[in-house]
């Protein structure tokens, strides 16, 4: 196979949930195609790599000065749901079960991987709770021990700011992702949070 067609291929299967076999349909695909779909990627791709970075309040990728959900003023209910990455905040938002301002750690604690404080977006959260008047913390991580080692530390660094501490409720399983929550579940999930 041609060397460029291979490097295209190795680069698609890179990417999350992508492995060589969707990657090789891809690349192919696109470089067959005749109606210019290759052309039309490449160059959105370059024009969100261009203009698109993270919201220096939330975390959440946006092309403006700061995110749609931190310049919504209806958001501004008191609610800070804490997410892993960008995907969990696009399910939340498709389920329809949270209004309110999310916080995107953008991974989570790990002593394996060796992901520590400082590599997550953590530092900001203390300066919302008083800038933005958050009174209840929603904690929709995943369920797994850096999931949960993740939540105890944000806790531990917040203590004694009379915040309400919240986690998904039942309907999340161990390990679960919300990638992978259906949005009857999710729903009841949301509804039914647990104080911590």
């Amino acid at each position: 196979m041609n060397i460029k067609i291979e490097k295209l291929i190795k680069q698609f299967a890179k990417l999350p949930r992508v492995g060589t076999r969707a990657a090789t349909r891809i690349v192919l695909n696109l470089l067959q195609d005749k109606n210019g779909k290759a052309q039309i990627l490449a160059d959105t791709l370059s024009d969100a790599i261009s203009s698109i970075h993270s919201c220096p309040i939330c975390g959440v990728l946006t092309d403006g000065n700061v995110c749609e959900y931190c310049s919504d003023s209806t958001r501004n209910n008191g609610q800070l749901c804490i997410v892993r990455d960008l995907s969990d905040v696009l399910v939340l938002e498709k389920s329809g079960v949270f209004h309110g301002r999310y916080h995107v750690l953008g991974g989570n604690l790990s002593g394996v991987a060796g992901i520590t404080p400082d590599d997550l977006n953590i530092n900001g959260i203390k300066d919302r709770i008083s800038t933005e008047h958050i009174s209840e913390i929603i904690f929709a991580l995943p369920n797994t021990i850096e999931g949960k080692t993740t939540q105890q530390y944000i806790m531990s660094i917040i203590h004694g700011d009379n915040i309400v501490f919240s986690e998904l409720a039942s309907g999340v399983p161990l390990g679960g992702d919300l990638d992978y929550i259906d949005d009857g579940t999710l729903t009841l999930a949301f509804g039914g949070r647990k104080k911590l």
